[in-house]
């Protein structure tokens, strides 16, 4: 039984220092994928469901066409709980995704591997960021169109 848990533990430190030596990689990756601070990344992303909520209500109700939502949390919460609680809905799945990077990146952080917590934040968030931006341009084109 030792034996088999020496050979485990022996893997393991393999395992890590394996890891260790992509830590730097992949942080300076993320540093180029992401040049700025985690802060500001966490601001633009806590931004987006206002921009998104503003012009969803714009394609809706203001442009005068026969748009629908064609998000599945939106569509669900436009149907059950309107416009404001499309708002508080697309905020708490925000503010969700947050709290999710936010543990992935702790997580990596107290086992030692910082690069690889920024890259966890990093690809995460920014993708969220980007979606959201490209739903926000799209309802903008389809309200002026």
């Amino acid at each position: 039984m030792s034996e088999t848990l020496g050979w485990f533990k022996a893997k393991l430190r393999k395992s890590i220092e394996r890891e260790r030596f992509l830590d730097k990689p992949i942080e300076k990756f993320s540093r180029m994928v992401w040049p700025y601070s985690e802060g500001k990344l966490v601001l633009l992303v806590s931004i987006m469901p206002a921009l998104d909520w503003t012009s969803t209500f714009a394609a809706l109700e203001l442009s005068g066409k026969n748009i629908r939502e064609v998000g599945l949390i939106g569509r669900w919460s436009l149907a059950n709980v309107g416009f404001p609680g499309l708002f508080v809905i697309e905020m708490a799945c925000v503010v969700l995704l947050i709290i999710l990077a936010n543990g992935a990146k702790s997580m990596y952080t107290r086992l030692g591997f910082n690069g690889f917590g920024r890259a966890a934040w990093v690809f995460m968030l920014l993708p969220t960021f980007v979606a959201i931006l490209v739903a926000v341009l799209n309802n903008v084109i389809l309200t002026l169109m």
